[in-house]
């Protein structure tokens, strides 16, 4: 920055600072953009034009985001007045201001930095979400990574660039005059409203690759852009159907054999379920396992993780192993939705998170009614993720590490206890229903597998604080779990249903990849559930019904999902979602409903994520991916999926 100079003119010198700033943030973004570029060049295309158009478009979202950013400092040099500008005293609080200003602009660098490492991508809804749970982010962030060498780091960083910037910085005469800085400033907010309005976040992604588009954009300008559109209306951005037409088909796509529609209304979708075997009040344990990626589970052949899961690689020869199911989305709420309510992703923000959530269509209404005790375990503060609330207002009792005495507890971290220490919590409430002599549905979040990668020590040979060790734990305390079930009186009248609520990573060459959404699901009770494998298509939002079939519970039902086993061969398919894009994956293709853009259809290549896309998609698969996703968005919205 040494020999970085500007016009003379009396302007020219007043607003040094802000070109000063530019330099440093384009700088920064360049340099993050480059790191990121080469930790990820094994996914990216070997020909030269995807990368120079990475950088050739980031940069340009680089300098839209300067626009943005600018404005603090663009408003000190606008308002100060030119004799405190010129004193020592007002020199050096803009120099202090600016040397915040770069301490901000390497910390956000070395933020995204960390995020991409998480997540493969610049900050999006994930980063919006964090920051409302900040003892739970900080303290996750505390307790993974050496915050205090890395903070005087970024200090030492931003005083090596305050001294190479001390001529830039220097203090000068001032001459300029209020109505010509005042002339820069309204040019600065013209071009700021013109940008707003010819550019957002999906602007850039002309790219077949999905790390190249990631890496054309700015973490800054995608955080605030998730931000924006953190709530989606379906209506209002995606392709739609007259709603009676909408309706209509969704009564064909909902029809199976076991069930009547109870109504004429279009809009009404509540069907009687019949049952074709005898009723069975068998206990439910139902465990959503934090980031169980089917390539740890050697049974579903794409497994990269040899020999890490072996409780449960065993346990797939002794249950019903379901080895072609597929998450609803990337996060922990939008399994819990899937899982609880049987319904398909909407866009923006999970159903768990959303106001007026209140009294929905849910799992446990149907075991209540069957007289069962419904509670939904966490071992961390359900307060996380608005899951409390969710679950206690949707006929479930909440039940959270706030039950659990300290005594009782090997190891935590801030998301939660140890696996092993919630699952003793469920055998004591299991317990304690037993005793009052009324089957009991229990849905169970884990939460070890989830950096820091804390558990006990002595219970693997793998040392902590890696993915790899935490899924080797989670295989431990869920073998564990199983072993000391066993000894229990309830044990063989019980239904263990063992699943995730999303994958370890969503990132991959597409924008949906489908091996980041595979999963397992085991069905395990020695008693009651014949050991098999059922390799169909099936949907996280299938779980519920088909567990209520295998029980032979005849019931009302709104759900969405289907009882895999009462389902005519053909019609399965499943649903795969971001925050924003919308997949439909059905007869061996995935349609993609995507905001402001047409529908586009890919056929997918199920076992590595990548995707060739098809020039026209399928009419019927528009049709039917409109019908599901406009529907429950509607439904929802207006208040249909409630009692």
């Amino acid at each position: 920055m040494r020999s970085f100079s500007l016009p003379s003119g009396p302007l020219g010198q007043r607003f040094r600072p802000l070109a000063w700033f530019a330099v440093l943030f384009v700088a920064v973004a360049f340099l993050v953009r480059l790191i990121l570029a080469l930790k990820t060049r094994h996914e990216l295309p070997a020909s030269p034009g995807p990368w120079l158009y990475a950088f050739l478009v980031g940069f340009g979202y680089d300098l839209v985001t300067f626009v943005y950013v600018a404005w603090p400092l663009l408003l000190v040099t606008w308002l100060v007045p030119r004799r405190a500008w010129s004193s020592t005293w007002g020199h050096r609080i803009v120099v202090g201001f600016c040397a915040v200003l770069a301490f901000g602009v390497l910390y956000l660098g070395a933020a995204e930095l960390v995020f991409w490492n998480e997540f493969s991508a610049r900050f999006n809804f994930i980063a919006v979400d964090y920051l409302v749970y900040t003892h739970e982010v900080v303290g996750n962030i505390r307790e993974s990574y050496p915050i205090g060498t890395w903070s005087a780091l970024l200090v030492l960083a931003t005083v090596a660039v305050m001294f190479a910037s001390r001529r830039a910085l220097a203090a000068r005469e001032d001459t300029s005059r209020f109505l010509h800085r005042t002339a820069v400033v309204g040019v600065w907010l013209v071009l700021t409203v013109a940008v707003s309005f010819a550019l957002d976040g999906s602007s850039k992604d002309r790219s077949s690759n999905q790390y190249v588009n990631e890496l054309a954009g700015n973490g800054i300008y995608e955080f605030f852009a998730a931000f924006r559109e953190n709530e989606l209306a379906y209506d209002k951005y995606y392709p739609t159907l007259p709603e009676t037409q909408a309706f209509g088909n969704l009564r064909q796509l909902l029809k199976t054999p076991d069930a009547t529609f109870t109504s004429d209304d279009p809009k009404d979708i509540t069907r009687d379920i019949v049952a074709d075997r005898p009723e069975k009040k068998l206990n439910v344990v139902l465990i959503s396992v934090e980031s169980l990626s089917g390539d740890y589970v050697e049974g579903l052949d794409v497994s990269e993780h040899k020999h890490l899961m072996p409780n449960l690689d065993a346990l797939a020869s002794k249950s019903l192993f379901f080895t072609q199911l597929y998450a609803n989305g990337t996060r922990t709420v939008r399994g819990l939705e899937a899982l609880s309510l049987s319904v398909p992703p909407t866009p923006g923000e999970s159903i768990v998170k959303r106001p007026d959530n209140e009294g929905l269509w849910s799992l446990a209404d149907v075991f209540n009614a069957k007289g069962y005790e419904s509670e939904f375990l966490y071992g961390g503060y359900g307060y996380f993720d608005n899951m409390d609330h969710f679950f206690s207002s949707n006929g479930y009792t909440a039940v959270d590490r706030a039950a659990i005495a300290d005594k009782d507890i090997h190891a935590e971290n801030v998301w939660g206890v140890a696996d092993e220490d919630l699952f003793t919590l469920v055998m004591k409430r299991m317990d304690d229903a037993y005793a009052k002599g009324k089957p009991y549905f229990g849905h169970v979040m884990t939460t070890s597998n989830h950096r820091p990668y804390t558990f006990p020590a002595g219970r693997v040979s793998l040392p902590q604080g890696s993915r790899r060790a935490a899924v080797q734990y989670t295989d431990w305390a869920l073998g564990d779990f199983l072993r000391r079930a066993a000894s229990k009186p309830w044990f063989d009248d019980t239904v263990f249903v063992i699943t995730a609520d999303h994958c370890a990573t969503s990132a991959g060459k597409t924008s949906l990849p489908v091996d980041r959404y595979h999963i397992p699901l085991f069905i395990y009770s020695p008693k009651h559930v014949a050991p098999g494998r059922v390799d169909r298509l099936m949907s996280q939002i299938d779980i519920p019904p088909t567990v209520l079939g295998m029980l032979g519970f005849s019931y009302k039902s709104r759900f969405y999902g289907y009882d895999l086993f009462r389902l005519e061969p053909g019609r399965e398919r499943a649903f795969l979602s971001t925050y924003q894009e919308l997949g439909y994956l059905h007869g061996g293709k995935l349609t993609s409903l995507v905001p402001r853009q047409p529908v586009k259809e890919s056929i997918p290549t199920m076992g590595t994520g990548d995707a060739t896309p098809m020039a026209q998609p399928d009419a019927d698969d528009a049709r039917d991916a409109v019908t599901y996703y406009q529907t429950a968005a509607y439904l929802f919205t207006h208040g249909l999926m409630k009692h």
